[in-house]
């Protein structure tokens, strides 16, 4: 791993510890084992890291978390395949995220602060929502209806489970935890199939 690399793997592990606010130059300096010239060398400021933290963590997001699906056709198995991908092996990924979802964390700490960054992670979750109703309305011009439920209700709950049961994670690191709240997800969507 190069210098560039390594400065954006250490950062991507404390901004998920720590935030972006509470995570020094000084911090980055001393995970990545280097100087004030050899970030300055690959980096113009913390906030042009934070960009780039930002695109290797969506980077693993989406091969943690997209694995498989494409061999699913079938909607409700698609989503539920994600969320196990998402339980499994992204959420649960220490060596990454030592700290739990860093959009989470930095989504939080930066409220309306920094409007720039903020919008960045917001765009995520927006694109997050975008896929689940995708999947769920399956190329239908309208949105398809489960067992009486649309798929835009669908994807708010799917959503907003999959960031309860990661913040839950992030603050307890109980699997069992992490487990049961992705299962009641999966019963959930089961329950709509009939």
């Amino acid at each position: 791993m190069n210098l560039k690399d390594t400065i954006v793997h250490e950062s991507l592990k404390l901004f998920s510890l720590n935030g972006f606010f509470r995570t020094s130059i000084q911090d980055i300096l001393s995970a990545a084992n280097t100087s004030k010239g050899g970030f300055y060398n690959h980096f113009s400021s913390k906030e042009d890291l934070f960009f780039q933290v930002l695109d290797e963590a969506r980077k693993i997001w989406r091969e943690r978390n997209l694995h498989g699906l494409d061999e699913i056709d079938e909607p409700i198995g698609k989503i539920k395949k994600l969320l196990l991908n998402y339980k499994d092996r992204y959420l649960v990924d220490a060596e990454n995220f030592p700290g739990g979802c860093i959009f989470i964390m930095v989504a939080v700490e930066l409220g309306d602060t920094r409007p720039h960054l903020s919008s960045e992670v917001q765009k995520g979750f927006s694109g997050l929502k975008s896929m689940l109703k995708r999947i769920l309305d399956n190329g239908q011009s309208s949105a398809v209806v489960y067992n009486g439920i649309n798929t835009d209700i669908i994807t708010e709950i799917i959503f907003n489970g999959m960031l309860g049961a990661s913040v839950s994670y992030s603050v307890d690191k109980s699997y069992k935890a992490l487990d049961k709240s992705i299962k009641s997800l999966i019963d959930y969507l089961d329950k709509l199939r009939n």
